[in-house]
């Protein structure tokens, strides 16, 4: 099942830029290294580097199957991926151990039995990554909740038979957004297990091609989590299963920076369900900081939420471990906080890593 190694693709439909060396990599890390030295961060950036550590949440794997049935039902390209690039990225970069999860769209095309396959497939495929290097991975996943059984049969083999750590959820499913209540069945069943739900951000039908020139992975991904996330609040849906541990991509997308219109939302419609408004359920969510890394936005995140809920993330194969080391690196967080942001907090979420 090991894929032979590729040269990265300079470009992808599902986002702006793979995670190649290019310049601007290049200088993102000597910047990151600098901000490092000059915050004293430098003996632990290295010890990192010798000893690996780190807990990547937000990390892809992208078979050739896979590419070949996104392509086929989407057209473009998608990033080239192997094994052993992304083993190679790890070391690089001072990852321990990454979780697995599927590229954007998945697996939901319209026909049940059509992701019902491809689903398991990738499942298996996973799982057998897992398998073969001990330690070094972990696995959300795999389901379409617009198949309710489909998604009760994969849930109960993901997590009993593939041991696997969670699911791995979009933030929608052609016009339908997560706070669906045809999904409470899913929702039972995942709330009952009290179990990890980790959402990634897809471009939604309606938004693909608004802006010329501006590339929908540049504005819907980071939008189409803020939209999710406030469906799952507004509609109920995250009090009525409280025990779902839920993990968003991206810093949160732009909630950090809408919280004064929910809250203003909240005062309007007085749901019984947010006696207090949004922000407390907004602060219980895990948050990972793939491609949310710079000041701006690690500063409005830990605004609205405690550190202890801010996770690491890569986003590999789009981007490289090097962009989000740069970016905590320069933010000056002290030691401790490196600490838990780059492993505490996922060893609280997922106690097994420990061993």
């Amino acid at each position: 099942m090991v894929e032979p190694k590729r040269h990265f693709l300079r470009s992808c439909v599902c986002c702006s830029e793979p995670a190649d060396l290019s310049r601007r990599g290049f200088i993102a890390s000597a910047l990151g290294a600098g901000a490092a030295a000059a915050t004293g961060l430098a003996p632990h950036r290295a010890a990192a580097q010798a000893k690996p550590s780190r807990i990547d949440v937000h990390h892809h794997f992208a078979p050739t199957f896979h590419r070949d049935a996104l392509g086929s039902k989407r057209g473009g390209t998608w990033p080239t991926w192997s094994p052993q690039m992304s083993l190679d990225d790890m070391d690089k970069n001072g990852i321990a151990t990454a979780m697995l999860s599927v590229v954007q769209p998945g697996t939901w095309f319209g026909d049940v039995e059509e992701t019902r396959a491809l689903t398991r497939k990738l499942n298996d495929y996973g799982a057998t990554l897992v398998r073969d290097h001990p330690g070094r991975y972990g696995m959300f996943a795999c389901i379409a909740p617009p198949d309710i059984e489909g998604s009760l049969k994969e849930i109960e083999y993901g997590l009993d038979t593939l041991h696997a750590d969670g699911i791995a959820l979009l933030t929608s499913y052609g016009t339908t957004y997560l706070g669906d209540p045809s999904f409470a069945p899913v929702y039972a069943e995942l709330n009952r297990r009290k179990a990890i739900v980790y959402v990634h951000p897809i471009a939604p039908n309606c938004c693909k091609s608004l802006v010329p020139g501006i590339p929908v992975g540049s504005i819907e991904y980071a939008t189409d989590s803020t939209r999710t996330i406030a469906h799952l609040v507004f509609s109920g849906t995250v009090t009525k299963f409280p025990d779902i541990r839920w993990i968003f991509s991206h810093s949160g997308g732009t909630l950090p920076f809408l919280t004064g219109r929910f809250i203003r939302l909240a005062e309007e419609r007085k749901p019984a369900f947010l006696p207090n408004g949004p922000l407390p359920e907004f602060r219980k969510f895990h948050y990972e900081l793939a491609q949310g890394n710079t000041p701006g936005q690690i500063a409005a995140l830990l605004k609205m939420v405690p550190l202890e809920q801010v996770l690491y993330g890569t986003d590999f194969p789009f981007r490289p471990g090097a962009e989000v080391n740069a970016g905590i690196a320069a933010y000056g967080f002290s030691a401790a906080e490196i600490e838990s942001i780059e492993r505490g907090a996922a060893f609280k979420l997922l106690p097994r890593l420990k061993a």
